[in-house]
């Protein structure tokens, strides 16, 4: 049977995405989008809770599928699809949160720090912890960083794409690493 003798919601994602990179015939395109744009918003909006930013983020997501098409080789296209809605939404996200320069306020503490006479021990233990939080794993390092940013566990599973117990673990595991590496710093500073 030909491809062209078929409806095209009788064909899986991938063939219209294949047929739509082969041809260049938006159709196919629009399929997809019809099937799958009220999902992408759905979660958009899980991570953001605001129509606008969802909207937004459901544009960029189709578009940069669209852009980046020839690019999917195999694997499931929801799932592709869906993790590139993720990432659009944390970049969405970054943009649009306040800039808050950590580099600043270590330099309001460091002064603060000379200024009080403890010495230069709170300013290395800073300085270990930024470097301690940099060497954490991604997953545990982008929980922590939201979870100190005061996103709820559920918001963090969302902006992540991972489910709410391994966010949880990943805190637990952050928070423990932290706590073992830091120990003997914070010890001499006490």
């Amino acid at each position: 049977m030909n491809f062209r003798d078929v409806r095209l919601d009788e064909h899986p994602e991938e063939e219209l995405l294949r047929r739509f990179v082969e041809t260049g015939d938006g159709k196919y395109f629009a399929e997809l989008y019809r099937r799958h744009s009220r999902k992408v918003f759905l979660s958009c909006y899980g991570f953001f809770r605001d129509t606008a930013a969802a909207e937004d983020c459901v544009q960029e997501t189709f578009i940069r599928v669209l852009e980046q098409a020839e690019r999917f080789r195999e694997g499931e296209f929801v799932n592709w699809l869906m993790r590139v809605a993720r990432n659009i939404c944390i970049d969405h996200w970054r943009r649009k949160r306040p800039n808050v320069s950590l580099e600043g306020e270590e330099q309001e503490m460091q002064i603060a720090v000379w200024e009080s006479g403890t010495g230069g021990g709170v300013h290395l233990a800073l300085m270990q912890l930024r470097t301690e939080l940099k060497a954490l794993p991604s997953n545990q390092q982008r929980c922590l960083e939201m979870k100190i940013e005061g996103y709820s566990y559920e918001e963090t599973a969302a902006a992540t794409g991972l489910e709410v117990d391994a966010v949880r673990s990943h805190l637990q595991n952050a928070r423990r690493t932290l706590r073992i590496k830091m120990q003997g710093t914070l010890s001499e500073i006490a």
